[in-house]
């Protein structure tokens, strides 16, 4: 007995249903396979570890996979990360990825409570961490009884937030890092280097300042006292360190 056309139409459109499905299983299987994320290139990041922006990163299903990483990031910069302004991702080839970062410009963070507050140049706080984090100055002698976030710390003079901005600038410059930075009321600076207190006034000649701090904090390595660098100028032919008394 003859199969009618109509069960032939059938059977027909169930085998391309069929190869269809098998061919589109072999693709994803292919592109799983083919696609993966073998290599990471990570800029721009200093708060976060290349391991750490690359697991933000490489997110939900098939994360490892650079088909989805371009299709989930195409011209989506992520955003939300603390620490960080924004990340963009793009696929170099077939299994590697370039992840940029583009960190928020800190000029410092002070403690308030049991947090770690973090300011930008204009002192807005930007981030509200239980974190410290290395190469950002700790400002200790800034008076206020209250912050909002992304808004500017309530001082007495606004113009200190310039100040560490170009501090930090310059101990990066130099490769100084200092344990913390101190404004007394007059708004002169002592920087800290374990039990070596640098006293270094007002922001006049501020980058000859730590140009000799640069040149003299070696030799200060292992002692206790205050090097006075506030009343420096450019004809100044000694620097002194005061060492402190020992019981």
């Amino acid at each position: 007995m003859r199969e009618s056309s109509e069960g032939v139409r059938i059977r027909v459109k169930i085998c391309i249903v069929l190869g269809v499905i098998v061919a589109l299983l072999m693709a994803f299987w292919w592109m799983l396979r083919d696609y993966k994320v073998h290599t990471v290139y990570v800029e721009g990041n200093k708060h976060y570890s290349a391991s750490e922006i690359r697991s933000m990163v490489e997110t939900g299903w098939f994360g490892d996979n650079t088909i989805m990483l371009s299709l989930k990031y195409s011209n989506k910069p992520i955003k939300g990360v603390p620490f960080v302004e924004t990340m963009d991702v793009k696929v170099e080839d077939k299994n590697s990825v370039r992840i940029s970062v583009y960190e928020k410009v800190l000029a410092g963070y002070v403690r308030y409570l049991d947090s770690y507050m973090y300011f930008d140049k204009d002192g807005i706080v930007v981030e509200n961490s239980t974190m410290e984090t290395a190469g950002i100055p700790l400002v200790t002698g800034l008076e206020f009884d209250h912050f909002v976030m992304y808004e500017e710390l309530p001082v007495k003079d606004s113009t200190v937030f310039q100040t560490i901005l170009d501090i930090t600038k310059l101990l990066s410059k130099y490769e100084i890092s200092t344990d913390r930075i101190f404004f007394n009321e007059a708004g002169e600076m002592t920087l800290y280097f374990g039990d070596v207190r640098a006293q270094l006034g007002n922001r006049d000649l501020i980058e000859e300042k730590i140009q000799q701090l640069d040149a003299i904090l070696p030799s200060l390595y292992g002692k206790s006292g205050v090097l006075e660098l506030g009343s420096y100028d450019s004809d100044s032919t000694s620097i002194t360190f005061r060492e402190d008394k020992k019981d």
